[in-house]
């Protein structure tokens, strides 16, 4: 059985780039659903299940290879393809991902980085080209970038989202704490911070 991404159920596919960090991070020769069953709280039976969308067969008697399983997951979903992204917004938080070179993101290449303030991208010490973010257009078109991590202040991100897409970018992070307003064309992951402390005291008042 052959995998097919847009037959992977979206729940699935969450859990898969779960079992993903797990096994990368796995110094065993094996693993079993057992024991990521501890590790997730996910049942051996959806472990299995989630597993099987992948076609092929993974496991042994001994459990599942790390190395061969992980790389069946990010054929699945899409990781095999290197892509290129770039940091818009330079401030702290986006000066700080600038800088943030790690062998994690082998299948991501961060490749430019933009800022409203000129002067900003002048002194900025990078490892990639840094412009202003009137030249968004032009160089996300001449280098190919997919993906840009958005880290402008709040007032700044639907416009400068807009900008991005307008400009061929197809996938956005967005660091700033507001809902975008894009095509449904443009997937966007949201990481705020206050979502994830609320996340997290649901949790602890289970």
């Amino acid at each position: 059985m052959e995998h097919n991404f847009y037959k992977i159920p979206s729940v699935t596919k969450e859990r898969l780039l779960h079992l993903l960090r797990i096994l990368e991070q796995s110094t065993q020769a094996t693993v079993t659903s057992v024991q990521i069953e501890a590790l997730t709280g996910w049942s051996s039976y959806t472990i299995r299940k989630d597993i099987a969308y992948l076609g092929g067969e993974y496991g042994t008697s001994a459990g599942y290879n790390p190395a061969v399983l992980a790389a069946a997951i990010k054929k699945a979903l899409g990781f095999d393809r290197h892509r290129l992204f770039c940091i818009v917004g330079l401030g702290r938080l986006g000066s700080a991902y600038l800088n943030f070179v790690t062998t994690e993101l082998e299948e991501f290449e961060l490749a430019a980085g933009f800022d409203i303030n000129v002067n900003r991208v002048e002194i900025l010490q990078s490892p990639v080209p840094l412009y202003p973010v009137y030249k968004i257009a032009e160089v996300v078109k001449n280098l190919s970038i997919e993906i840009a991590l958005l880290c402008v202040p709040t007032a700044a991100a639907q416009t400068t989202a807009e900008k991005l897409a307008a400009a061929g970018i197809r996938g956005i992070v967005n660091f700033a704490p507001v809902t975008l307003y894009l095509s449904p064309e443009i997937a966007v992951q949201n990481v705020f911070l206050l979502d994830g402390l609320r996340s997290l005291t649901i949790k602890l008042n289970r």
